[in-house]
C-alpha cells in the first residue's frame, strides 16, 4: 500500500504531495514544505557522513507504521514514497513514477523546472498508477 508521494526539487522545496489514504493525518502547507526542507537537509548530510565514498545519502527509513523511500534522479530531485511498513520492494514503482513524471511533467514546454507541478495529466496517471497498486 502506498500512502503519499512528495517531489521535493534539488533546492530542497516541495513541489509536488499527494496522499493516497483516507487514514493520514493532513497537515498544513507550511508543515509539508517544512518536512520536504528537513528531509532535504538530512539526506545532503547523510550523504556526507557516509563511510562509502559517492553515498546517495538516505534510501530508505523504516518506522513501526511506514516506511519511507527515497529515490534521487540525476538533477538532484527526490522522490518520497511513503509506503505501508510490510511494503518491500518499490523500485518498479519508484521506476514507474519517474516515467510519468518525465512523460508529463519534464517534457511539457509549459512546465519550469523546479515549480510546484500542475499537470492533471501527471496527476490522472499517477493516479491510476497508485489505483493499480493499492486496489480500489
Amino acid at each position: 500500500m502506498i500512502y503519499s508521494l512528495y517531489i521535493v526539487n534539488k533546492a530542497g522545496g516541495l513541489v509536488y504531495q499527494k496522499d493516497f489514504s483516507d487514514h493520514l493525518a493532513k497537515l498544513s502547507s507550511n508543515e509539508y514544505l517544512v518536512l520536504a526542507g528537513t528531509f532535504h537537509g538530512v539526506h545532503a548530510i547523510t550523504s556526507k557522513i557516509s563511510p562509502l565514498y559517492n553515498s546517495s545519502g538516505i534510501e530508505m527509513i523504516e518506522a513501526d507504521n511506514f516506511k519511507l523511500y527515497c529515490f534521487q534522479t540525476l538533477t538532484g530531485s527526490k522522490f518520497l514514497l511513503i509506503t505501508a511498513p510490510q511494503q518491500n520492494n518499490v523500485d518498479p514503482y519508484m521506476k514507474r513514477i519517474y516515467d510519468i513524471y518525465s512523460d508529463f511533467v519534464m517534457k511539457n514546454p509549459f512546465h519550469t523546472p523546479e515549480m510546484p507541478i500542475r499537470s492533471e495529466q501527471f496527476d490522472q496517471s499517477l493516479l491510476k498508477l497508485i489505483r493499480s497498486i493499492n486496489g480500489p
